[in-house]
C-alpha cells in the first residue's frame, strides 16, 4: 500500500518522559519511555512506527526506552496465516460452542487461561496525560509549503546553488507538499524482514499420492452447512457478516487427516435449537457512525464494569471521558484502498453481542500489514468463557479473512511481550510468533529470543554483530517540520527559527521514528 494520498501525519514530540508507574512490577517510577502526541496519523505511518517499537494509547504514541525501563516491552506479532491453535486454545473454542448450543458450561476459569485481556498493557491508563497537547487546531492547519523544500532537493540533482524560495500560500486547508524526485525508496518494512522458520513436519497417515477418501459423515455435514449458509445469506444484513460467511465457505471443506483450524470452530454450524446467539460486529470508531453512536453508552458502561472488577479502578478512573480518551480517540485517519479490505483501514471496535447484549469489545487497528490489537474489555460475569483467549483467536481468524482481499495484510500484532512479567508471557503461546529486535528492528522467531531473555531482561535479538538499523536517520536536514503553519524541511526551519537551538530534540525524534517516517510526518514546532 502506498503512503496514502490524504493529509500527512502531524505529531508533537515530548522526548523522554520522567519515569511513571509500571503496571507490571508496580514500580512507582521505573517505567520510562519516549512519547509524542499524534494530532493525526496515516495508517502507513503508524504501521512503520509499530515496526520500530512504538505503540499508541489513545492519541498518545510511546516507545519504551528498552535498556532503561524496569520491564522491557518487546513488540510481538503472530504469523496469522500459519497459526495453529494449541490444545488449550481449542478447549476455549469448544467451550464457547458448547455454551452457545446448550448453555451448560462449567463456570470455572481454568488456571492456564489468562483472565486478563490478551493484549492488555496494564499501564495503558497510567500515561502522564500532562503531556496532552495544548496546541490549537488552527496552528495545526498548514497554510503554506516552503518552496525551499523543493529547492533544497533540486540542489542535490543539479549541483547548483539556489537561494531560498518564497512561501506559496495555499488557499484551501489541504496541504500541498512538494514531492522529491530524489526521495529514497522507503526501506523494506519490517513485516518482510528476514525471519526464518522451519517448515512444518509432514503428518503421518494416509498415502498422500492417492485421492483422499471422503467419509459419508463429512459429506452430510458439508451439505447441511451449505444449506444453512445459503438460507442465512438471504436474511443476514451487513457486509461484515457476509464476508465472514464467504471466507468460511472457502475454508470449510473437510480436511481429512489434518488438525482443525480456528475457522472450523468459529463458524461451525449450530443446532436449530441453540440456546444462545453470538454475533460479532465490526464498528468504525467514529461518532459519525450510527452503530458506534447507538452502542456507545452500553460499551462505556461495560468498560467501567471491567476496569473496576478486574483492575480495581475507582469510578472516576473509568468514566465516559476516560473511556473516550483511551479507547475512542484515535489519531488514525480512516482510509480505503483498492487492494485493501472492504471495511477499510483505521480504528475499530469489534463488539461481541450475546443475545442482544454486548459482553466484550476488542479494540483493534486495521493497518496495511496487520491487525493490531489495542485493548480488550469484557463483562466479568462471563469470564468463565475465557473471553481474552477467545477474542484473540477470533482476531487471528479475522486477520486471515482480511488477507483474502488484502494480500499484504497477514500478521496479528498482540502489543508487547514482557518476559520479565510472568503473567504476560502467555502471548508467546500464539505460535508461530516473532519479537522485534530493539536495536536493528528485524523480526526474530520467539524460540530464538527466549533463551536470551532468560539470561537478561534486555537483549538484542539480531545475532549479526555488524547489523545496524537499516531505517536509521541519515539526513537530519530532510526531516519535515510544521512551523507557523508552514511545511518546511528542517534545514530551512533551523535557519529561520529564533531562540535557542532545538536540534538535539529534533535529532532524537528523527532517530526514534526513522528516516522514512521523519520525511513523511510533520513535526510540529511552535
Amino acid at each position: 500500500m502506498a503512503a496514502g494520498g490524504g493529509s500527512p501525519s502531524i505529531v508533537e514530540f515530548f522526548g523522554g518522559e520522567d519515569g511513571y508507574r509500571c503496571g507490571y512490577c508496580r514500580s512507582d517510577t521505573g517505567n520510562v519511555s519516549h512519547g509524542m502526541w499524534a494530532h493525526s496519523m496515516t495508517v502507513q505511518d503508524y504501521q512503520d512506527l509499530i515496526d520500530r517499537g512504538w505503540r499508541r494509547s489513545g492519541k498518545y504514541v510511546y516507545k519504551p526506552i528498552m535498556n532503561q525501563t524496569c520491564c522491557p516491552q518487546y513488540t510481538i506479532r503472530c504469523q496469522a496465516l500459519h497459526f495453529q491453535a494449541s490444545k488449550s486454545h481449542k478447549k476455549v473454542l469448544k467451550k464457547m460452542l458448547k455454551f452457545i448450543s446448550k448453555g451448560n458450561v462449567l463456570k470455572v476459569v481454568s488456571e492456564e487461561e489468562p483472565m486478563d485481556s490478551h493484549i492488555e498493557d496494564v499501564a495503558a491508563c497510567d500515561f502522564p496525560y500532562k503531556s496532552e497537547s495544548q496546541v490549537s487546531q488552527s496552528e495545526l492547519t498548514p497554510l503554506a509549503v516552503d518552496h525551499a523544500e523543493r529547492v533544497e532537493n533540486e540542489d542535490k540533482d543539479s549541483g547548483e546553488t539556489k537561494e531560498e524560495g518564497n512561501v506559496q500560500k495555499v488557499e484551501s486547508d489541504s496541504v500541498q507538499i512538494c514531492t522529491d524526485k530524489d526521495t529514497p525508496v522507503p526501506a523494506e518494512p519490517s513485516h518482510s524482514a528476514k525471519a526464518v522458520h522451519a517448515p512444518p513436519k509432514p503428518g503421518k497417515g494416509a498415502d498422500l499420492s492417492k485421492p483422499l477418501c471422503r467419509k459419508a459423515k463429512d459429506i452430510r455435514k458439508e451439505r447441511k452447512l451449505q444449506k444453512l449458509l445459503q438460507s442465512q445469506m438471504g436474511t443476514l444484513e451487513g457486509s461484515q457478516l457476509q464476508g465472514d460467511q464467504a471466507f468460511f465457505l472457502q475454508n470449510s471443506k473437510p480436511k481429512t487427516n489434518q488438525p482443525k483450524n480456528i475457522e472450523d470452530f468459529v463458524f461451525a454450524p449450530l443446532p436449530d435449537d441453540a440456546l444462545h446467539k453470538l454475533e460479532v460486529r465490526l464498528v468504525p470508531v467514529s461518532f459519525e457512525d450510527p452503530q458506534f453512536k447507538s452502542s456507545f453508552n452500553q460499551s462505556a458502561t461495560l468498560f467501567a464494569k471491567y476496569q473496576m472488577s478486574v483492575h480495581k479502578d475507582t469510578p472516576s478512573d473509568c468514566g465516559e471521558n476516560e473511556f473516550t480518551r483511551f479507547l475512542c480517540d484515535s489519531p488514525l485517519e480512516a482510509e480505503h484502498a483498492p487492494n485493501g479490505p472492504e471495511c477499510g483501514y483505521g480504528s475499530f471496535h469489534q463488539q461481541y453481542w450475546l443475545d442482544g447484549k454486548i459482553i466484550a469489545v476488542g479494540v483493534i487497528d486495521i493497518l496495511p500489514y496487520c491487525v493490531s490489537s489495542v485493548y480488550l474489555y469484557y463483562d466479568p460475569d462471563f469470564s468463565f468463557l475465557s473471553l481474552g483467549v477467545y477474542s484473540a483467536l477470533r482476531e487471528i481468524a479475522f486477520t486471515r479473512q482480511l488477507h483474502e482481499k488484502a494480500p499484504d495484510l497477514c500478521f496479528y500484532y498482540m502489543g508487547f511481550y514482557i518476559h520479565s512479567c510472568p503473567k504476560m508471557r502467555y502471548k508467546g503461546q500464539y505460535r508461530p510468533s516473532d519479537l522485534l529486535c530493539p536495536e536493528t528492528y528485524v523480526w526474530t522467531p520467539i524460540e530464538q529470543c527466549l533463551p536470551l531473555l532468560e539470561h537478561s531482561k534486555y537483549s538484542r535479538f539480531n545475532q549479526d554483530g555488524k547489523a545496524v538499523d537499516e531505517g536509521r536517520l541519515k539526513e537530519l536536514g530532510r526531516v519535515r517540520v510544521l512551523h507557523k503553519r508552514t511545511v518546511m524541511p528542517y534545514n530551512v526551519y533551523k535557519k529561520r527559527r529564533k531562540g535557542p537551538s532545538d536540534e538535539a530534540s529534533v535529532q532524537q525524534y528523527a532517530s526514534l521514528v526513522g528516516q522514512t517516517c521523519s520525511e513523511r510526518m510533520l513535526l510540529f514546532r511552535s
